[in-house]
C-alpha cells in the first residue's frame, strides 16, 4: 500500500515521533541525548519552528511542534541526517539509524494542545526512567523540567504553554503539576496517535455514547481532531495536489520555471544551475526554487539533490524568492500561458 502523502503548513501543530530501526535505541548516553537536543536548539530558530513539548526516550522521541515558514520536512531531515551521521561516527557503526519515516501527526490544538504536552512529558514515567514524578520534575531529558523550572532550554516555549494554567508562572507550575499527576494512571493514550474523529473519541462505540450517530464524520491517521478540523486540513491539502497537478498538466516543469525566472532576472536559464553569486543570478535561483517548491510541490530535499545546493541553501532560496515575487509582482504563468 503506498504511504500517504506528508500535511504540513505553517502555523500547524505537530506530534511527532522519532523510532529507531526496528526499534532498536538511538541514544545510547547522555552525550547522545545531549547532540540531539543541541541540534534541536540550533534548527529551531533558524526555522521558525516552535517546540512545546519533548521527551527523549532510548529507542524513540517525542516532540510537540509548531512550523514557521520553513517546511516541517526540512527541519526534520535536517535534524535526523545530522544526528544520524553524528552517532555511527561516534558509535562505530553504519547503516539506517531511525525508521524510514518520522510519524507526523498535524493535531488540533483547542481540543488537543494540553493533553499531548502532558501525554509526552509522561513519557520517561512511563518507560521507567525515572520512579515518580518528583524525579521527572528534575529530569534532564524531557520538556516537563523546564516547565517546572528546574531545567533550562532556550529553544522550549515554555510559556506559551504555562499561559493554557495560569497568568502567573508561579500558579500556572503548580496548576500544570496537577494536571500532568493527574495523567499518571491514564497509561498508554492510543488515541492521541491521529485517526480524526472516531478515533480520537475512542472508536465507535464513543461515538455512539455521545450521540453523534449522525455526525459526518472524517477519519485520517495523520491528523488528531474532530471531523471538521480533518476535513478543512484534508480539502487544502487537495488543493495544493490539485494546483501543482493542474502545472504539470499545462506542461509547466522545472526547465519551464528555469526559463521563466531567468526572463525576468535577465539572465541565461543556466545561470541558475552555475555558481556564483551576482546580483541576477541570486534573484533569478531564488525565484526559480520558490516556484518549483510551491507551484510543482518539489520538496527542499529533493530540489537541492537536482541543483546541487544544500537543504539548507534551498530554503533560503526559497524565503527570498517568495519576497521577490510579493514585491515585485511577478507571477509564474504571465507570460505562459497560452
Amino acid at each position: 500500500m503506498p504511504r500517504s502523502a506528508r500535511l504540513d503548513a505553517p502555523g500547524v501543530l505537530h506530534h511527532i515521533i522519532i523510532r529507531g530501526i526496528e526499534r532498536k535505541t538511538i541514544f545510547r548516553d547522555d552525550e547522545d541525548r545531549e547532540d540531539f537536543l543541541s541540534r534541536l536548539g540550533r534548527l529551531l530558530p533558524s526555522t521558525k519552528t516552535s517546540c512545546f513539548a519533548w521527551a527523549l526516550i532510548p529507542n524513540h522521541a517525542h516532540l510537540l511542534l509548531r512550523t514557521g515558514s520553513v517546511p516541517l520536512s526540512t527541519l526534520m531531515s535536517r535534524l535526523l541526517t545530522g544526528y544520524a551521521g553524528y552517532f555511527n561516527r561516534r558509535h562505530k557503526r553504519s547503516g539506517q539509524l531511525f525508521q524510514n519515516r518520522y510519524k507526523s501527526i498535524l493535531c488540533q490544538e483547542e481540543i488537543y494542545f494540553s493533553e499531548l504536552v502532558r501525554y509526552i512529558h509522561l513519557n520517561p514515567l512511563r518507560a521507567g526512567l525515572v520512579n515518580n514524578l518528583a524525579q521527572l520534575n528534575r529530569y534532564a531529558f524531557c520538556g516537563h523540567g523546564v516547565l517546572m523550572g528546574h531545567r533550562r532550554r532556550d529553544w522550549q516555549d515554555a510559556d506559551y504553554v504555562l499561559r493554557y494554567f495560569g497568568k502567573q508562572a508561579s500558579d500556572a507550575r503548580r496548576q500544570y503539576c496537577s494536571f500532568v499527576e493527574s495523567g499518571i494512571d491514564q497509561g498508554r493514550r492510543d488515541e492521541l496517535t491521529g485517526g480524526g474523529l472516531i478515533r480520537s473519541l475512542g472508536g465507535w462505540s464513543a461515538v455512539q455514547k455521545r450521540n453523534m450517530r449522525d455526525a459526518r464524520i472524517k477519519s485520517d491517521e495523520r491528523i488528531l481532531g474532530d471531523g471538521d478540523f480533518v476535513d478543512t486540513l484534508l480539502s487544502e491539502a487537495n488543493e495544493r495536489f490539485e494546483r501543482h497537478y493542474e502545472m504539470r498538466r499545462h506542461g509547466i516543469d522545472m526547465e519551464k520555471i528555469a526559463e521563466r525566472a531567468a526572463t525576468l532576472c535577465s539572465v541565461e536559464p543556466a545561470d541558475i544551475f552555475s555558481r556564483g553569486k551576482q546580483p541576477g543570478k541570486v534573484k533569478a535561483r531564488s525565484l526559480f526554487c520558490y516556484w518549483v517548491v510551491s507551484e510543482l510541490g518539489i520538496s527542499h530535499l529533493e530540489l537541492a539533490r537536482r541543483i546541487g545546493i544544500s537543504g539548507p541553501g534551498v530554503g533560503t532560496c526559497v524565503e527570498r524568492g517568495k519576497h521577490i515575487a510579493a514585491e515585485n509582482g511577478y507571477r509564474l504563468l504571465a507570460g505562459m500561458e497560452s
